[in-house]
């Protein structure tokens, strides 16, 4: 029904916002990650929403990308996983830590989600698992235009590869490597020394 609301930020709460709009005030909920990421009140603020329909109760659910917005709704497919669950784990993790999560059968990174048992995200893993690939993990979008994504992909690949090979799980790898920018002139030796030396400092 929304795809999303632009307007004035009226008010910050623990779990939820509110937007003035045309003299009308949303109550929407966000991952609690996404409060630091919020303008000062009185300022103009843009979310997508999610339109949570229930026989007793109409929720908006508010993302500042269309990233976090789909994995919302991918998350809402899982059985046992409501509207609160799935918000709950965007607010203890990003939607890259859940891609590679569920590539790499990380129950214990899931599980760190408020609510969310071992069962639960055993359940989430097995679900996604076909609709997650490593190859959505590693495509992380890079300010660069230098190099091509097939190139890109290759090298985030191959590191991958070398990463897990040296007894790193594929979800601290596959985060680490998101972080590092691929240019015209990164060949898969220079990225890995980046990946080995970022992971040092963790």
């Amino acid at each position: 029904m929304y795809s999303y609301i632009k307007g004035t930020l009226e008010e910050i709460s623990e779990d939820f916002i509110v937007i003035e709009n045309g003299g009308i005030g949303y109550q929407i909920r966000v991952p609690m990650r996404s409060m630091d990421r919020l303008p000062g009140r009185g300022e103009q603020v843009k979310v997508f929403t999610y339109l949570y329909v229930r026989e007793d109760a109409f929720s908006l659910f508010g993302f500042f990308t269309r990233d976090e917005l789909a994995m919302f709704q991918l998350l809402l497919n899982v059985s046992g996983i409501g509207p609160r669950g799935a918000l709950a784990l965007l607010s203890a993790l990003s939607v890259n830590e859940i891609r590679f999560a569920v590539v790499s059968d990380d129950v214990k990174t899931i599980s760190k989600a408020p609510g969310i048992g071992k069962k639960t995200a055993q359940r989430l893993i097995i679900e996604l698992k076909d609709r997650i690939s490593l190859e959505d993990a590693l495509d992380v979008p890079q300010d660069s235009s230098a190099v091509s994504p097939e190139d890109n992909h290759i090298v985030r690949k191959e590191a991958m590869e070398a990463l897990t090979a040296l007894g790193y799980s594929a979800a601290d790898a596959a985060r680490t490597l998101s972080g590092i920018e691929i240019t015209d002139d990164s060949d898969v030796e220079s990225v890995l020394k980046q990946a080995l030396k970022n992971m040092a400092l963790l």
